[in-house]
């Protein structure tokens, strides 16, 4: 399950479940996979497909149970009872009624299951999917760049670059582990940002997520036109074009909007108002801060509320620039 549980923690699947699988007949590992992207072939069908006909009688370790629905790929659960397999073991239970009921289906099978084996751990490596679920809110995490005396931007709201290429590369990485960023309409005036991942390790391209309260945008800045989808969100009663969505762009109703989008998590990135707009709603679940060795000695700082306490999760060198993750914790609330 430790090997399944590594496994799991690669690949960009958002919307969908990080899941891994192994394959074990007669002690040794005759298959194993994970799920890459959604729309590929869930960890299941990847470990299966590599086990081939010494899948049967085998023992099968999976991090999520298997699913029992037809999305964009067959259930996971009727192709363990195809290939008979002997036993599996599931680590965490699925929590999205639409596809839970793999454990039933198996058990139904005559294959017998053993669930909540390294549970924490398995869950640990699906934070954002499993708590996007249970809350029914999409998982956000805030992203700053900030200079050595703690600015964003300059006076003028231009702040490129604060951070090296390498930094820059690795914070745009977050975008495809979230599966959705979003901005507010001052940052596309001011970068025209295309709000891509450009990297060779992603398939999917995140949803773009653009508020733009008083539909002050044209359509035609470059985050409109991009491969994959872009919501443009604007105040209700304002909407003047057929590519709109009018929403209550408050942060708490904000959060709940996206998740019934079919998103799970979101990594908000706009200027200093719109990350202090989600931090002082209470609905931030992690912070993503980038500090480069640049000093503006004037600008436009990072605001967070007074109160929020900022928990240190792990600190790293990435292109010789400090990127730190925090678990802010809202003032009254324990750690």
């Amino acid at each position: 399950m430790r090997r399944a549980i590594a496994l799991s923690e690669q690949g960009y699947p958002a919307p969908n479940p990080h899941v891994g699988c192994v394959i074990v007949l007669d002690g040794k590992v005759v298959g194993e996979g994970h799920h890459e992207r959604a729309g590929a072939p869930h960890a299941e069908a990847v470990a299966l497909t590599r086990a081939g006909r010494r899948a049967q009688g085998a023992e099968v370790y999976v991090t999520l149970e298997p699913c029992a629905h037809h999305g964009r790929t067959p259930p996971c659960a009727d192709a363990l009872v195809e290939a008979r397999v002997r036993r599996v073991f599931v680590a965490s239970e699925d929590p999205n009624p639409t596809a839970a009921g793999g454990v039933q289906r198996l058990r139904e099978a005559g294959i017998e299951v053993q669930t909540g084996v390294l549970t924490a751990d398995a869950e640990e490596a699906n934070t954002v999917f499993l708590t996007a679920v249970r809350r029914r809110r999409v998982y956000v995490t805030l992203k700053a760049a900030i200079t050595t005396d703690g600015y964003m931007a300059k006076p003028d709201g231009s702040s490129k670059w604060i951070t090296t290429e390498k930094a820059r590369e690795r914070a745009r990485l977050l975008r495809a582990e979230m599966g959705a960023v979003l901005v507010g309409w001052k940052t596309v005036v001011a970068d025209d940002p295309s709000l891509t991942v450009r990297s060779k390790k992603v398939v999917n391209e995140p949803v773009r997520v653009i508020v733009d309260p008083g539909g002050r945008l044209t359509g035609e800045e470059r985050a409109f036109g991009q491969e994959g989808r872009t919501v443009w969100l604007v105040s209700q009663g304002v909407k003047r074009h057929d590519r709109q969505t009018e929403a209550d762009l408050h942060p708490c109703s904000l959060v709940s909007t996206l998740y019934e989008m079919g998103l799970v998590g979101v990594l908000v990135e706009g200027g200093p108002t719109t990350i202090s707009r989600f931090a002082e709603a209470g609905v931030a679940d992690r912070l993503e801060l980038f500090t480069g060795t640049k000093t503006f000695g004037e600008g436009l700082p990072l605001r967070l509320p007074e109160g929020l306490e900022l928990v240190p999760v792990q600190s790293r060198l990435v292109g010789g620039n400090v990127w730190s993750t925090f678990s802010p914790v809202p003032p009254g609330k324990k750690v």
